[in-house]
Formats: C-alpha cells, structure tokens, sequence
C-alpha cells in the first residue's frame, strides 16, 4: 500500500514565509474619516441642494464615489455611533436609547484595526458623550471646537511609521445652529413638509451656514492629513450620523433621518466621478475599513464589508435595509422600527396611542426649534398646516411608502389594497429580522404624550406653571 509522503518542515516553513511576506507587500491605506453630527443627505449641493454651498463634499464626490442608499442604524446620536463602532444593531450592542451606554465588549471595530498595525485616533465628536473609553483609540482628543487646530497639533507631534486611521467629528450641524448666518433666509428652499414662515427661514438658513461651516473644516482637515502623508494616496469618507434635527428627520426612519450622505475618494483605486445606488448601512463601515486594510471580517456582527463595491467588483450590497429607533429619554417617546428595500419603506409605530416629540418641539430655544411658535400661529388660520402639524405627532401603527412614486414619504399605502402582499412580505420580513436581534421592543425612559391627550409642548408648560404656584404657595 502506497503511503503519501508528509510535507518537510523546511517546505511548510518556506510556505509560511512567502503568505506573511505577501502580507508583509500590501501597503495598508492610511484612512481619514470624516463623521459630521445632524446632517440630512439632501443639504448638499452633491445630492441636490441648490442652497446649500459644500464644495468639499462635491470635490470628494467629483473624484469617488457617492453613495445614493447609505442609512444608519438608528437616528440619534448615541445609537448611531454605538452601532458604527461595533458593527451590531442596537438590540446587539445594548446602545437602543440615546444617552444608553453600549455593552463594553461590544465596542470592538477600532481594536480590529489596532490588531492590523494600525494607529487610530479619534478627534472631535467620534464616540457619543465619554464612550470612546470604550473603544481603544491610541490617541483620544473629544473637544468638539478648534477642530483643524487639534488635528494639526496632532499629527505635527506623531511620529509613527504605522498605518493610520484617523477620525474626525465635527458637531455641526447639531444645535445650536450658528448665529452667524451666510444664506438669506427669504432666498432659502424649505422642505415641502415644513409649515413656511419667516422664523422657520431663519433658523433653516442658520442650519445650511453650519453645514458650509462643517465642509470648509473638512477640507482644512484634509489639506492637514496630505501635508502630514506627502501625498492624496489615501482614503477620505465623509458620513453623517443621521438627518438633521427637523420635523421628521432626527428621531425618525424616514429618509429624511436615516438616509445619509456617503462619500469616499481614494485616488488610484475608486474611480472617479461614480454613483452607486448599493444599498450599505452603518453597521458596514468599519467591516470595510478592515477588509481594505486586508484583515478578515470580524465573526457574528451585523456589518459587511461593500469593498467590493467602492473597488468596482459588485454593483450590489444588501437588498434590505433595518432601522430602528427607541426614544431619547423623556423628550422622545417613540419607538419606530423599519424595514427598506430600494423601492418600498415599511413602518412599524410600536405606540400609536402615544405622540411623537423631541427637543425641538418642547424645549423652543433659539437655534434649534424657537420656530415652532410660529407653527402654532400657522395652524390657527392654515388647515393644511393644522394637517402637516398633526402627522407629525400622531401616526398609525403602520406606514407603507412607495420611494419611486413618492420620495419625500407623504402619502401613506398601508391601507390600499394593491400593495397588501407587499406590506405582508415586508412586515414578516421585519418580524424575523426582530426576533434574530433579540429585540425586546423596548419604549427607553420617559412618560409618553397620549395621542389624544394635549400637545408636549402645552403639557409641559402645564406642569411648569403648576409647579411654580405650588413654591408660591
């Protein structure tokens, strides 16, 4: 009987030389991630905008690719990072609500990288709140102002041959919104859904000056990172972690909140000038970043890498997109779920019965929701503002929209027969999609607003004014 001959050790170590010096070839591409804070994807000139002035942004996309259906994992700050730096959903990562803290062990994608060689900082707004503790980052830098100078303090003292990641987040355009105001607010587009008066343009133009702001601070970053390196041969993204505080933007899954921009140059290897309408989430980021940087893909996460589309191998990514939202403490109430395909959304309201609010409608300040008094004055004369108002705080348990007829999500197909098997489809999809998470369905902290009880707004002030009579008593 013939025996196969066993392999020498000389052979296997010979083998095992030529993979690591193969490894040891690929020259790992330095990074720089640029993560704005409340930014909606339609307020650049890259996805449309005749208003808004972000000439960085449109240069990156000019010499990359954009992005059309990039979404986040949930629409407020705190989830949305958390789910970026694990690459788990929130139910996964224990970050649901805002102002949640994430699992500790779950916080891993930065480590990854570290365990490739590389160095990452984090600059600015990265982590929500302290979180970035949580992380790793070699170099961990969270005040949100002097951005371009922290960075340049940076990288003048870095003295590292290893390949670097870098992350910079910028707080615009979070509230509160600049008062130095570069648009006229008489010449400014609003969104078709928002109640139009003059306060409203206000602070809209207030909004789109902090978004020219941010983009001009990304580009003084950027010009930074190419002195730093000697050179463009690196890769640039820039991402937002979700729309902007607005009526049905931030806390909502709407597009308008969980649709995001999604840009990334990297000469040489993107080619330039392309759109990509692959659907990628949030969750996919850093799966990427590792793949590029020629690691395996972390095992039992949400995330996958879209390498192959940014490198022109695929044209495809995911075929549905998730999204969920819980509250962010006692401002907002509302848990949402979601489920997306490229031409149809379906939405799950957990709690009908309850109203949907948020910073901006309660609290008024200036430069974040002050206009919302002059909405209230709307409605009094203006029924289809009382109707925009009341869509607003009151929805049904179901939405179901049609992307391609209706982009904006303003005519809601739950109850027309015609799509009923689609929405059947799309609902047990989001059934099984809950139940693999591990979703509790979780309300967050807080007392809801009742539907038919008053508006947040007026039951705040209630309470205020009664506690006031009580300390005069």
């Amino acid at each position: 009987m013939k025996t196969r001959s066993k392999p020498s050790i000389s052979l296997i170590i010979i083998a095992l030389t030529l993979v690591m010096q193969a490894y040891a070839d690929v020259k790992q591409p330095n990074i720089l991630f640029f993560v704005a804070d409340d930014h909606g994807r339609a307020d650049c000139s890259v996805f449309g905008s005749k208003d808004a002035r972000t000439p960085k942004m449109q240069s990156l996309a000019d010499e990359g690719m954009v992005f059309s259906n990039a979404f986040i994992a949930s629409p407020v700050c705190g989830p949305s990072r958390c789910a970026l730096l694990s690459g788990l959903m929130p139910a996964r990562n224990g970050a649901e609500g805002n102002h949640v803290l994430p699992k500790r062990e779950s916080q891993t994608m930065v480590k990854h990288l570290k365990e490739l060689g590389y160095e990452v900082a984090a600059i600015g707004k990265v982590a929500h709140g302290d979180y970035g503790s949580l992380c790793g980052f070699d170099h961990l830098n969270t005040n949100k102002n002097g951005l371009r100078d922290s960075v340049k303090k940076y990288l003048s003292a870095r003295n590292s041959d290893k390949p670097l990641c870098l992350i910079v987040g910028d707080r615009r355009p979070h509230v509160p919104w600049t008062k130095k105001n570069v648009y006229d607010p008489q010449k400014v587009t609003l969104p078709s859904y928002f109640i139009d008066t003059p306060e409203t343009r206000e602070h809209w133009a207030r909004y789109l000056s902090d978004i020219t702001g941010m983009d001009a601070e990304m580009a003084a970053v950027d010009q930074l990172l190419r002195e730093h390196l000697g050179s463009d041969d690196y890769i640039t993204m820039y991402s937002a972690d979700h729309g902007g505080q607005w009526p049905f933007g931030k806390w909502n899954l709407y597009d308008s909140g969980a649709n995001v921009a999604l840009i990334v140059r990297w000469p040489g290897k993107i080619k330039a000038g392309q759109r990509t309408d692959a659907m990628v989430s949030w969750v996919d980021i850093f799966p990427t970043f590792i793949d590029l940087a020629g690691g395996p893909a972390p095992e039992n996460i949400d995330g996958r890498s879209f390498a192959g589309v940014l490198l022109g191998k695929t044209a495809e990514h995911r075929d549905v997109i998730y999204t969920t939202h819980t509250g962010d403490k006692g401002m907002n109430v509302y848990p949402i779920r979601a489920v997306r395909t490229k031409r149809f959304k379906y939405i799950r309201n957990l709690h009908p019965e309850w109203q949907h609010s948020n910073h901006s409608d309660i609290g008024r300040k200036d430069g974040a929701g002050a206009y919302w008094h002059s909405w209230d004055e709307a409605i009094k004369k203006d029924p289809a503002a009382a109707a925009k108002l009341n869509r607003y705080f009151v929805r049904p348990a179901t939405e179901f929209y049609d992307l391609e007829k209706d982009p904006a999500e303003q005519v809601n197909l739950a109850e027309n027969p015609e799509y009923r098997l689609q929405i059947e489809k799309m609902s047990a999809l989001l059934d099984e999609w809950m139940k693999a998470q591990g979703d509790k369905q979780i309300s967050g902290s807080g007392t809801p607003y009742l539907a038919d009880g008053p508006r947040p707004f007026d039951a705040v002030s209630k309470r205020k004014q009664s506690k006031k009579k009580q300390k005069k008593k």
